[in-house]
Order: C-alpha cells, then sequence, then structure tokens
C-alpha cells in the first residue's frame, strides 16, 4: 500500500513539475492565435477565445528567408563540427598522442569562457577582415562552441570502442585514417547523432554570435528575424510567438527522432566494464 501511495504521490509530482515546464510553450501558443487587439486584456485570455492565424500569415509572408538560413547555418555548423570533433576524438580516445591531457584540459576550459567574450573576439577579427553578415562566419563562430563539447563526447564514447577491433583492423593492413573511416565511425553511430544534434540546437538557436556579428543584411537568422515585428510604438506579439513555434518544430522533431540514440551517446563512457 506504502509502495502504491508513494508511486501515485511522485506521478503527482512529476505531472504538476511537467506542467509548470510546459505552461510556457502553451502560452507561447496560445498569443500566436490571439488577435493583437486582445493582447492587453485584464486578465489574459488562458485559451485564444478568437482564433487567428495572421501571425503565421506574416511568418510565411516575412520569416521563410531567415529561416533558410538558420537551416544553412545548423547544417553547416554540424558539418564543420563533425570534420573537425571526430577525428579528434578519435586520436584521444585511441592514438594516444603525446599532449592529449592536455588538449582535454584545454577543451574543458574552453566550454567555461562566455560566449559574448568570443562573440567580441570574433567581431573584431571579422569587422578587420571585412567578413560581418556571412553566413558561413556565423557558422565559424558557432563552431567554437559546438567543437569542444563533440570532442568531448567523441572522446568518451569511442574510449568504449574494444582495442582488439582497432587491431584486427591493422592486422588486415588498415591505416589509422581507414580505420577511423571505416570501423570506428560507423560504431561511433549513438555519438555522431549527440554531437549533430547540440549542435544544431546551439547554431539554431543562437542569438549572441548573431547579433554581434551582423553587418546588416537583409538577410539574417530567425532569431534575428524575430525583431521584424519589434518597435518603439508597436509590439506584434502574434508574429513574435508565431515566429517562435515555427522554429521551435524543426528542434522538436529532431528531439523525438534522436531522443534514443543521444541519451546512448550522452551516457557513453560513464561506465568501464
Amino acid at each position: 500500500m506504502k509502495t502504491r501511495t508513494g508511486s501515485r504521490r511522485h506521478t503527482l509530482i512529476g505531472l504538476v513539475l511537467t506542467t509548470l515546464m510546459l505552461f510556457p510553450v502553451y502560452w507561447m501558443l496560445n498569443v500566436s492565435l490571439t488577435p493583437q487587439q486582445d493582447m492587453r486584456k485584464t486578465p489574459p485570455d488562458l485559451f485564444p477565445l478568437h482564433p487567428t492565424v495572421e501571425g503565421y500569415r506574416a511568418v510565411l509572408q516575412d520569416q521563410m528567408p531567415n529561416l533558410g538560413i538558420s537551416l544553412l547555418i545548423g547544417v553547416g555548423t554540424v558539418a564543420l563540427t563533425l570534420l573537425l570533433a571526430a577525428p579528434a576524438g578519435y586520436s584521444l580516445a585511441k592514438l594516444r598522442r603525446r599532449g592529449g591531457g592536455a588538449l582535454g584540459l584545454f577543451l574543458l576550459v574552453a566550454q567555461m569562457i562566455p560566449g559574448i567574450v568570443m562573440a567580441m573576439g570574433f567581431y573584431g577579427f571579422f569587422l578587420d577582415l571585412g567578413l560581418l553578415d556571412f553566413w558561413w562566419g556565423l557558422i565559424i563562430a558557432d563552431s567554437t562552441i559546438a567543437v569542444p563539447f563533440g570532442v568531448m563526447i567523441f572522446t568518451a564514447f569511442m574510449s568504449g570502442i574494444p582495442d582488439e577491433l582497432i587491431a584486427a583492423s591493422r592486422i588486415d593492413g588498415a591505416g589509422a585514417l581507414r580505420t577511423f573511416w571505416s570501423i570506428v565511425l560507423p560504431v561511433s553511430r549513438n555519438a555522431v547523432v549527440t554531437v549533430s544534434l547540440f549542435t544544431f540546437l546551439w547554431a539554431w538557436s543562437d542569438f549572441v554570435f548573431a547579433n554581434t556579428l551582423d553587418g546588416g543584411g537583409a538577410l539574417k537568422p530567425i532569431t534575428l528575424g524575430i525583431y521584424k515585428y519589434i518597435g518603439n510604438n508597436n509590439q506584434e506579439w502574434n508574429a513574435i510567438m508565431a515566429t517562435a513555434v515555427v522554429a521551435s518544430i524543426p528542434t522538436a522533431v529532431l528531439l523525438i527522432l534522436a531522443q534514443r540514440y543521444v541519451a546512448a551517446g550522452v551516457t557513453a563512457g560513464a561506465v568501464k566494464d
């Protein structure tokens, strides 16, 4: 009886906490469907009594190029991060090059640097070279956040790959590069998905780098495009929230599809045989 009571209590607490955490998401959806003239009602409507899709029409009309830029930056950041982080993780985990411990410590310290500090450094560098307002500049900037995380995930995961598998490939005549590409990387699927997902989420939701490195061009990431609806005397809250809803869809779909691989990739290396 006590076990059942405790289980019900835990379930109830879980439901309450989940409701509190998801309420901002519901309120975002609610406001996105609320007419502009009802925004300042007191008290506000808990449900959209007179729903409108004007906000979503504005998104489809104004924000699709910005969504495309964000998608390009996200995919490009994932590609660059995997290109750099996967071989580095393999080298630290299996090749055990001299200085690997110092490199691991450096990557850990790099995770502690505030993004705004790095953004200001990139601004001065890009300004001198005339590279502000280029989408590939944001790919480079976002990768500086994602690569250290990716290297640590790949190192932890690849450390769990049996050394016998690596030795067998070498006996068959495969070099380090062939072993990495044909043996290690396919086995590290969970780590690849984990790093790709978190990298895409960081790049997709980035505001600090995007705002700092913005040169005033017409095409912007969606995190900056939302400012189109914010002015000194007017705030189109239904369009703002509709943009947020639309921008949340790709990330929500990716999280649902990749959650199984992410759970395995994040816990890799936590338990040693």
